[in-house]
């Protein structure tokens, strides 16, 4: 969001704008991913303000985002379940206060200091001079001109509340939300904290209609739109400086490691990504400033999320909240909110977002999406192997699937699909460290002016993300990008580059499309320069120009059928309803797509022996290629392929499998609608010594779990058995 809020805002300055994302969407958090009938939003719960007193509606009227972005506003601030009561915190301050007020009536006058202090943080904080030689002269009188500013920078919101209120319940609720800014009150700035919580009661909580990524779209078009370029799966190397002045990129594609690297020089660049990860981007002199000024800073904590589709309309079933907030069941005041976001898993609290209680438009009518989410550290899933990282998560679904339950008995068998998203998984896709989505944390000696600014120590070099000013979160990082926008508009010289337009060697022209089998369609692309693949590693499909995008991304994963040494790039696919498979049914020869890779660790060990693929349906699209990688290599080793479909005319390829030239190959068709499944007795019906072979899945999850169980009754070591890690 700060990249693209800076790179949207210079280009309406009439900048030309080069933005590079090392992930294949724009975004970072604000994006989402479809599973099923379901479009996943990834990070964004609400977005504060879009009201008077917020700075985003004159950036978004500047950017003209109204017109294109639709905002939800959410009923209410959230709910709050605890041992204690149940309390709806409501929108607008007046009424929250005397909600609270009406609630705890003996707490009267520390619920009116809260929110005249945070109101007033709200007012002042504008107000203040961004040029630090105003803040120089001005900070004699800064206490007389912002009293309240001046307080909330000092102190953190456990210790202020801790001074002006004695019911710990009430202090509870106050903080109810506190996940959405850290995991520890007593370390909160209180001028932070005050800023989004005034935002968020003041202008009321809003979410994006068809999720952030439409925001993360839209703005990625915008710099299009005013001439500027946006490449994807782009990964910057250095940062070059000349002059004490940085003055260009080097950057690399980040999924093909085939590509050269290429560099482009620049009158300025803004660094969206995580400041340490800048720092190893810059030459040893100014890397070492940069580390040196950073080396003290705290990173912010990270967040486990359960994200789930259901087959029914929530609001039937008893849900009556967007935001439901499970307070912790060993916390009984604020003093113990740290401990249990840091402690046992099984007394953790945690949000529940119902995104169907608005028209979220991320589920089809009559199905939910939702979301379950709360603190989480990478030190949580350090040293685990795969297995043991899956396993992890799968445990601790099960721990807050368990509690969602408890909390809405019966809601668990409309639960129709779920994932989960550690801390690992951020860090994955975002590269920022630990995992958090929040850069640095929100401390009082980290916040507000203290915070790292637009401008970093070294001339043309900006930031604008989540750990520079004013910090995390949707409004944090949109503010910092515009900001920094603003100030390199005034300070930077601007020369006579030119960016030049790139081109884009893994856009490609649709080249045909074939039906393979019942409801299967084969699509066959042009091959992108340098793209070198492994037999049995798959792609990233991005149609340029889809037809639809309802409820969908414009994206697959998709294995490579296409062997290696194949002048093109086939792909095939089961047809379906979904916008993505649809768009791809109605394209035309010529129409374009990208495509990112090459992806995967599903390949031929080099002196592989006997060797058993396990597939059921459209899971054949890797191990076409393998057989014939096995043929070239005149494999003598033996070779069976056991494929289940529910027919024979929805056995894709399967005259080509037919007749795959090696000597020691056995084909076993397994038609479900006809005989019965994959089971130990078809395998030693035809395998003398399972234990001796190695063994390759490809399919559904559930396939994948039966045959893996199979495998164990009959004593495979698991050494010799590969998933495909297709997507």
């Amino acid at each position: 969001m700060g990249g693209l809020t800076a790179g949207a805002a210079l280009s309406k300055m009439g900048k030309k704008v080069l933005l590079l994302e090392q992930h294949y969407i724009p975004g970072g958090c604000a994006t989402a991913f479809k599973r099923k009938d379901y479009l996943m939003e990834v990070g964004l719960h609400e977005m504060d303000g879009l009201f008077d007193k917020d700075s985003k509606v004159k950036i978004f009227d500047f950017l003209d985002v109204n017109k294109y972005v639709e905002f939800l506003k959410i009923p209410e601030l959230f709910h709050l379940k605890s041992d204690k009561s149940d309390f709806t915190f409501p929108h607008q301050t007046e009424e929250a206060q005397n909600k609270l007020i009406e609630k705890f009536p003996h707490e009267t006058k520390g619920i009116k200091l809260f929110f005249k202090l945070i109101n007033s943080v709200l007012v002042e904080v504008p107000k203040i001079p961004r040029e630090k030689w105003k803040t120089i002269l001005l900070f004699p009188f800064m206490p007389l001109l912002f009293p309240n500013t001046v307080t909330a920078s000092k102190t953190s919101i456990g210790h202020w509340l801790d001074k002006q209120i004695q019911d710990d319940n009430l202090k509870l609720i106050l903080l109810a939300n506190l996940v959405y800014y850290g995991d520890d009150p007593y370390a909160m700035s209180l001028l932070y904290f005050s800023l989004a919580q005034a935002s968020y009661i003041g202008g009321g909580g809003h979410f994006i209609k068809g999720g952030s990524q439409k925001l993360s779209d839209y703005l990625s078009k915008y710099i299009e739109s005013h001439g500027g370029q946006v490449l994807l799966g782009k990964k910057v190397q250095t940062i070059f400086v000349e002059n004490g002045k940085a003055c260009g990129v080097a950057f690399h594609d980040s999924f093909n490691q085939s590509s050269e690297s290429i560099t482009i020089h620049a009158n300025s660049v803004i660094a969206n990504a995580a400041i340490p990860l800048v720092a190893e981007m810059l030459p040893i002199p100014y890397r070492n400033s940069l580390k040196k000024k950073i080396k003290d800073f705290d990173v912010s904590c990270s967040l486990i999320s359960i994200y789930m589709g259901f087959n029914i309309n929530l609001k039937q079933f008893g849900v009556k909240h967007y935001s439901t907030f499970i307070q912790g069941d060993d916390v009984k005041s604020p003093k113990d909110l740290k401990g249990n976001y840091q402690g046992d898993w099984s007394k953790k609290g945690f949000v529940f977002v119902d995104y169907s209680q608005v028209d979220s438009a991320l589920a089809p009518n009559g199905k939910s999406f939702g979301v379950i989410c709360t603190t989480d550290y990478l030190t949580e899933w350090e040293g685990l192997d795969d297995v043991s990282y899956k396993a992890k998560k799968e445990k601790i679904a099960g721990i807050f699937l368990k509690k969602l339950e408890m909390c809405y008995p019966g809601i668990i068998k409309h639960l129709d699909y779920y994932e989960v998203g550690t801390a690992k998984t951020i860090e994955r896709y975002t590269l920022n460290p630990k995992g958090t989505p929040y850069g640095y944390a929100q401390t009082p000696s980290q916040s507000g002016l203290r915070r790292m600014p637009a401008q970093s120590l070294l001339k043309n070099l900006y930031f604008a993300s989540a750990w520079s000013f004013p910090g995390g979160g949707f409004t944090g990082a949109i503010t910092s990008g515009f900001l920094c926008a603003v100030s390199m508009n005034k300070k930077v010289k601007w020369g006579s580059h030119d960016l030049a337009t790139i081109k884009d060697s893994r856009v490609v022209k649709l080249l045909q499309k074939n039906t393979i089998a019942e409801n299967t369609l084969e699509l066959i692309f042009e091959k992108p320069a340098n793209f070198n693949h492994e037999a049995g590693q798959y792609a990233i499909l991005k149609l340029n120009n889809p037809r639809t995008t309802h409820l969908d991304m414009p994206f697959r994963s998709f294995s490579i059928v296409s062997h290696p040494s194949e002048p093109t790039l086939r792909f095939a696919m089961r047809v379906s309803d979904s916008s993505f498979k649809q768009s791809c049914c109605t394209m035309n020869a010529s129409e374009t797509a990208t495509i990112f890779g090459p992806m995967g660790l599903f390949t031929l060990k080099k002196n592989i022996g006997d060797i058993v693929f396990l597939v059921c349906g459209i899971g054949i699209t890797p191990v076409v290629p393998m057989l014939k990688e096995l043929m070239e290599r005149q494999h003598k080793g033996k070779v069976f392929l056991f494929y289940t479909n529910r027919t024979v005319k929805s056995t894709a390829f399967h005259d080509d499998l037919q007749n795959i030239a090696l000597k020691n190959y056995s084909y076993i068709t397994v038609i479900t609608s006809k005989t019965k499944r994959i089971d130990s007795d078809l395998l030693n019906t035809h395998l003398v010594n399972p234990r001796s072979f190695d063994y390759f899945l490809v399919g559904t999850s559930e396939f994948l779990r039966s045959m893996k169980q199979i495998l164990q009754t009959e004593q495979v070591d698991i050494s010799r058995i590969e998933e495909d890690d297709f997507g």
